[in-house]
C-alpha cells in the first residue's frame, strides 16, 4: 500500500514533531521553573507549611499547560493509531487529569509538579527515538533507544517509588493525621506505579530481542489491524527481509543486537508513557 494512503503511517507521523517539542519545552521549563526551589532537591520540604504554601506563577502556567496537554491527548486518543494497551493509555490520562486537577485544589503542587518533572524526563527521548527511526538514522535511533530505557527505568522503578511514593505515604502525615485527601491522592500515584511496571515490562521484552534473538519482532503493542495495514511499509522501511537479503545495493548490514533496534521502530510504535 503506497504511504500516502496509509492513514495509520501519517497518523503516527503527524504527531510525533508537536510531541517532542511540548515534552522536551515541559521538561526544561519545568526544570527551570522547579531548580531553584529547596524541595526539587529535599522532597520532604514540600509538606513544610502545608497547606499554606504559594502559589509562584510560573507553576501555575506551568501546570495549566500540563493539564491541557494531556486532556486533548485523551480527546484524540481514540483518534490515533490503536495499540494492544489502548486501555492502559486510557487509564495513564485519566489518573494524570485526576491528579493534577486535585492536586491543584489541595495545594499539593509542590510534590505534584516533581510528579511531571519525572515522567517528563524520559517522554521526549521516546519520541526523538521515533523520529530518528523514521529518517532512516537507525545507529542514532538504537543509541537514542537505549538511552530512554534507562531513563525510564531509573526515573520510573527507581525514583518515582523511593522519592515520590515515600514522602506521600510516610513524611506527608508525619505531623499530621491522613485524610481524605491523603487516601485518594496516593491512591492514584499508585495506579501509575503499576502502569510503569506494565510498560517497563514491555522495554524488558524489546531489549531481549535485542540482546538474546539478535533480532526484533514487530511491535508488541500493535494490534492485528495496524500490523496488516503496515506489512508493506515495513519491508520499505528497514533494508532487511526475513531472510537477511539486503533491499539494494550500499545497504549496511544491520545483522547484531544493537542495529536489529531499527526493526522494533520500524512502525513507530513505541511506549506512551
Amino acid at each position: 500500500m503506497p504511504r500516502w494512503r496509509n492513514t495509520s503511517w501519517w497518523k503516527d507521523r503527524d504527531s510525533l514533531s508537536w510531541r517532542f517539542a511540548f515534552y522536551l519545552f515541559s521538561f526544561f521549563g519545568g526544570l527551570s521553573v522547579l531548580y531553584h526551589e529547596s524541595w526539587l532537591w529535599r522532597p520532604a520540604m514540600c509538606w513544610d507549611n502545608y497547606p499554606n504554601q504559594t502559589l509562584k506563577p510560573a507553576l501555575y502556567y506551568w501546570y495549566l499547560l500540563e493539564l491541557s496537554f494531556y486532556i486533548s491527548l485523551l480527546i484524540t486518543l481514540p483518534f490515533d493509531v490503536r495499540r494492544k494497551d489502548f486501555k492502559e493509555q486510557v487509564v495513564h490520562h485519566l489518573v494524570t487529569i485526576t491528579l493534577i486537577t486535585f492536586s491543584y485544589s489541595t495545594n499539593l503542587l509542590r510534590i505534584g509538579s516533581l510528579v511531571l518533572l519525572l515522567h517528563d524526563s524520559a517522554d521526549y527521548l521516546l519520541e526523538a527515538c521515533k523520529m530518528f527511526n523514521y529518517a532512516h538514522q537507525w545507529r542514532v535511533c538504537n543509541s537514542l533507544f537505549i538511552v530512554f530505557s534507562l531513563v525510564f527505568f531509573y526515573t520510573r522503578l527507581v525514583l518515582f517509588p523511593t522519592q515520590i511514593l515515600y514522602t506521600t505515604y510516610y513524611e506527608s502525615i508525619a505531623n499530621s493525621a491522613p485524610f481524605f485527601g491523603y487516601y485518594l491522592f496516593n491512591s492514584l500515584l499508585v495506579m501509575l506505579q503499576l502502569l510503569h511496571v506494565f510498560w517497563s515490562c514491555l522495554i524488558l521484552r524489546m531489549i531481549c530481542n535485542f540482546t538474546k534473538k539478535g533480532q526484533m519482532e514487530k511491535d508488541i503493542r500493535s494490534d492485528m489491524e495496524e500490523s496488516d495495514s503496515s506489512e508493506g511499509e515495513e519491508a520499505q522501511e528497514h533494508p532487511k527481509l526475513k531472510n537477511g537479503a539486503a533491499q539494494g545495493p550500499g545497504v549496511a548490514s544491520t545483522d547484531g543486537p544493537r542495529n536489529r533496534a531499527a526493526w522494533q521502530l520500524a512502525n513507530g510504535h513505541m511506549l506512551a508513557t
